[in-house]
């Protein structure tokens, strides 16, 4: 590992901050809409030789209210981006069934398409056994999925707290893995040599720190948070959540553009925030 794999999201005419880093996560809706997105990256792989995981942008429908993409479409996505995974259909809220029936269908399609397949446990709102249930049925069809996503929404939603206090929702992903670490689920993972990605982050950077214990089962992580955060003037803290007041709310624009150089050093050093914790207390092992 290195600390280059934290995949930084950012506005499309900011991509540059991210070059030559090692993963990238890339975002299906941003592939639909723009050449430019999807060339930053095609040359991204070509000079760098890098990692590239398709989301769904299952997260980004879910807060606009919008249906998730169709499965076919996510395949010509997938190709238009040279992705080496890419993320399964998956069902925000609802019975975890609904995301493992796409899983089966969809697994066997994208393997024989060249892909490696990533998998998004999702529950029933205020379920937490149905969501655990999806993350068992991972772990015991890794022939069917390479990668497991802890998804930003599926731990709020099991435990009710997605639209309650910050505090709740930003401890909910923590408080999961210590239940399936108790099982012993995440190592049944790690055993199997399947991948855990954490998708996003909520009210804070320190959820990285939060997540020392585990530091063993997370291979990679994303989110928008330290770059849109900075291009908006704004930089984390030494709060315990690093951000004093919580998660920045203003949905990302990704057509933003600046040219305050303070706000695009603010941006670069969040970046290097965020790098830090992931190397101090996600990779200390292998220092």
């Amino acid at each position: 590992m290195s600390i280059a794999e934290f995949c930084h999201i950012t506005p499309i005419p900011h991509l540059n901050l991210t070059n030559g880093r090692s993963i990238h996560l890339v975002l299906a809706h941003l592939i639909e809409q723009s050449d430019e997105y999807c060339n930053y990256y095609l040359e991204q792989k070509e000079k760098y030789n890098c990692k590239i995981i398709m989301d769904n942008s299952a997260f980004e429908m879910f807060k606009a209210g919008k249906p998730m993409y169709p499965s076919e479409k996510l395949l010509e996505m997938g190709a238009k981006i040279k992705a080496d995974w890419i993320v399964m259909s998956d069902y925000p809220g609802e019975p975890g069934e609904k995301t493992i029936e796409a899983a089966k269908q969809l697994a066997p399609i994208y393997r024989d398409a060249g892909f490696g397949t990533f998998f998004v446990p999702q529950g029933q709102t205020g379920d937490v056994a149905d969501l655990i249930k999806s993350f068992e049925w991972a772990a015991n069809n890794s022939h069917l999925v390479d990668y497991i996503g802890m998804s930003i929404l599926a731990a709020p939603l099991a435990y009710g707290v997605e639209s309650d206090n910050k505090l709740q929702r930003f401890s909910s992903r923590l408080k999961l893995m210590y239940q399936m670490e108790n099982q012993p689920l995440m190592s049944n993972i790690k055993n199997n040599n399947q991948r855990v990605h954490f998708l996003g982050m909520v009210d804070g950077p320190n959820e990285i720190m939060f997540m020392s214990p585990f530091s063993k089962y997370i291979d990679t992580w994303d989110s928008s948070a330290a770059c849109w955060l900075g291009l908006n003037g704004q930089t984390f803290d030494q709060t315990p959540t690093g951000r004093r007041d919580g998660k920045f709310e203003e949905e990302v624009d990704f057509k933003f553009k600046t040219e305050d150089s303070s706000n695009i050093t603010m941006a670069k050093n969040n970046m290097e925030y965020i790098d830090k914790l992931m190397y101090a207390y996600l990779y200390r092992l292998e220092i």
